[in-house]
């Protein structure tokens, strides 16, 4: 049960005290994952957040944070442990020298990674699995096998079962279909950019001394951008970054001299930019 009997608006509140603005549906999706011990599957746009959801929930809520940051060809040792050869072959070489005979399939010789770490740790916790559409269908049903039996096996060396609450959170840009599986076990969470209103109140929560005026003008123009269907949408972080810039250089908000100067902490791309720059008009 969540501590201290939060609700789902007091969820909300906690996560906002821990640098995330959430809504409704997000704290809602929060309170059940706690609730009920499921893992949450989030997809969305880049730069929309996901990520730090999990950090933020971990926070909170005192939990312990592992990730697991999948790319193409993640492999098991990777996302579990592997043996430190090294180590192991020195310990036989200390063996052969002082005539005994020392196991090298023990603990001491296994570079435990993030899913085993996770399992073992005696404090309850938080793993990350982020973009979990650039692993393999293989390490996605290995992944999920592991977690729906709370439980490791890894050769030669044991089983290892679950040590404490674990909460799951994947995170997938689409960039393949995940199992059916992996769908139907978690609770699902689409993000995507915020509201105009929410994210200014992001914004302002990670720079308290901006004024509204600054904040607002920045964040109407990154929103106006993501409209134009530009090659990569400015992420929330780009709108910070844009107000942080801003103040550098003593501006109350963005103007159209500003607007040209600074386009580059939003735009990546000069295509972009020349249609940035030709559709949208600041005074």
């Amino acid at each position: 049960m969540i501590s201290k009997n939060l609700n789902i608006n007091e969820i909300g509140d906690i996560l906002a005290e821990n640098n995330y603005i959430s809504d409704e549906t997000i704290a809602t999706i929060v309170f059940l994952a706690i609730e009920l011990k499921k893992p949450i599957l989030i997809e969305g746009p880049p730069g929309t957040g996901k990520t730090q959801l999990s950090k933020s929930i971990a926070k909170a809520f005192e939990k312990d944070f592992f990730r697991i940051q999948c790319y193409e060809g993640i492999t098991f040792e990777q996302i579990v442990g592997e043996w430190n050869y090294q180590k192991q072959l020195l310990s036989l070489e200390m063996s052969k020298l002082n005539k005994n005979e020392d196991n090298v399939f023990k603990e001491d010789f296994f570079i435990k990674r993030p899913l085993l770490s996770a399992f073992m740790n005696n404090k309850s916790s938080v793993i990350l699995i982020d973009e979990i559409d650039k692993a393999d269908e293989e390490v996605e049903s290995f992944l999920l096998q592991a977690l729906g039996e709370k439980q490791i096996t890894v050769n030669d060396l044991g089983t290892f079962e679950l040590m404490n609450d674990l909460l799951v959170i994947m995170t997938s840009n689409s960039q393949r279909q995940l199992l059916d599986e992996t769908k139907d076990r978690c609770l699902y969470l689409y993000i995507d950019y915020p509201s105009f209103q929410r994210e200014v109140e992001i914004v302002r929560s990670h720079i308290p001394t901006a004024s509204e005026k600054l904040v607002k003008s920045v964040v109407k123009a990154v929103q106006q951008i993501r409209n134009l269907n530009v090659t990569k949408n400015p992420s929330i972080r780009a709108s910070v970054d844009w107000v942080k810039s801003l103040i550098v250089f003593n501006k109350e908000e963005l103007d159209k001299d500003s607007f040209e100067k600074t386009l580059s902490i939003a735009i990546k791309n000069e295509d972009d930019r020349q249609k940035v720059l030709e559709n949208i008009k600041l005074k």
